[in-house]
């Protein structure tokens, strides 16, 4: 299983879009400051996760998720967690 997540900075508010095989293994590291594009951000929240089936659909959705309009839904979507 692969996994599309979203993390929300305490720091500053933006969210973060990612994929992986682990998320809690990945929020660790983000979190622990080991993802250099995270890394000034921290802490990071996990707000929620999407399974996929495959690491091909996981990345195709976190693309999707990244384009402009998607990332400002979920910023709202999320903006009192």
């Amino acid at each position: 299983m692969y996994y599309v997540y979203f993390l929300k900075s305490l720091q500053n508010g933006d969210v973060y879009i990612g994929s992986c095989e682990n998320v809690q293994l990945r929020y660790t590291q983000h979190n622990k400051g080991r993802v250099k594009s995270t890394k000034g951000y921290r802490p990071w929240k996990l707000l929620s996760y999407e399974t996929c089936l495959t690491r091909s659909e996981a990345m195709k959705k976190e693309k999707f998720y990244k384009s402009g309009q998607q990332k400002e839904l979920l910023k709202i979507k999320y903006i009192d967690t």
